[in-house]
């Protein structure tokens, strides 16, 4: 993100949130898609291969069965036909969520909502039309079936982990490309007064997030109770400043056997960020032979991959 902030009259691709990314807070108000005993929440994997393989490797070690849930954005650097169909047939063995990066690429039609990150003022105009670059690229190798197949998936999903209701979404409580589980959001005191109004109508006791690609954990003691929000930031590159690990969110009723960087309680409930120690040769040596130097995704994303975002751990979780 550049620390610069840009004023737009009117919204143009790449900051418009379009009307059918929205729902209800209330729409988490039902019975639960599935049960698990422990929840690995994959966020913003973009088509990291080497990260999916350890991700796996820590799903083998779980003492319990694991289900993992992609909640969007697997989908990005992957822009070749080969890279892109080897991301699909291995998300396909897991339940998934389409994230922004999803929703575009199915779109039959280009109706101007560019990657649909819906990025807010602060971020740089030239960062916002790279990512409108990457993803018209992803859009013209997805084939009419994948197309079809993204499109199905669902925007959210609701899982039952011990006695606790988890909501697993893209962006945050009322729209697939949301800002407001962000660090920064949730830290404003307006929040709470939002966050009490989603508490209510959902029914949810924790929300797994990951839109906006900086990891977040913060609880919340809300007049109807407590609420734990927690946002993985990236599975697929490193998450802080001098780190090469992405970060899974895990949920469960038992500790984890992989150290976390940080994490809490919720009831019974483990809530933490697990660090996913990839191969980071492998992940480079195929970016830079898709992505070379000047290309849109080099120019946004190399810096992050090779030495982490200006962003630390307390920062993520005080």
């Amino acid at each position: 993100m550049s620390s610069s902030a840009v004023l737009h009259e009117q919204p143009y691709p790449g900051r418009i949130c379009p009307a059918d990314y929205c729902y209800s807070p209330a729409e988490f108000a039902r019975d639960a898609d599935f049960a698990a005993d422990t929840l690995y929440v994959v966020g913003g994997l973009y088509g990291n291969l080497a990260a999916l393989d350890e991700i796996e490797r820590l799903a083998a070690h779980e003492r319990t069965a694991v289900t993992i849930v992609f909640n969007g954005d697997f989908h990005w650097f992957d822009a070749e036909p080969e890279w892109f169909a080897a991301v699909e047939r291995k998300v396909a063995r897991h339940r998934a969520l389409r994230g922004n990066v999803e929703t575009e690429v199915a779109r039959e039609t280009d109706i101007g909502v560019g990657c649909g990150c819906a990025y807010p003022d602060a971020v740089g105009e030239d960062v916002v039309q790279r990512s409108n670059a990457i993803l018209s690229t992803l859009r013209s190798i997805a084939s009419p079936e994948t197309r079809r197949r993204l499109r199905a998936l669902p925007m959210h999903a609701l899982a039952q982990v011990g006695k606790l209701r988890v909501a697993i979404v893209h962006g945050d409580a009322a729209s697939l490309a949301g800002w407001r589980f962000a660090q920064d959001a949730l830290d404003r005191p307006r929040s709470c007064k939002w966050l009490s109004n989603v508490h209510a109508a959902s029914r949810v006791d924790i929300f797994a997030s990951t839109h906006t690609c900086l990891a977040t954990l913060r609880s919340f003691q809300l007049p109807g109770g407590s609420l734990s929000i927690i946002n993985n930031g990236a599975a697929g590159m490193p998450n802080f400043s001098g780190t090469r690990f992405g970060l899974i969110s895990r949920i469960a009723a038992t500790p984890s056997p992989h150290k976390p960087i940080y994490g809490t309680r919720h009831g019974d409930i483990h809530i933490d960020a697990v660090p996913v120690e990839y191969d980071h040769d492998a992940f480079i040596a195929r970016f830079l032979s898709r992505w070379p130097t000047a290309s849109p995704a080099h120019a946004s994303y190399y810096g992050r991959i090779v030495d982490g975002p200006d962003y630390s751990i307390p920062q993520a979780a005080p």
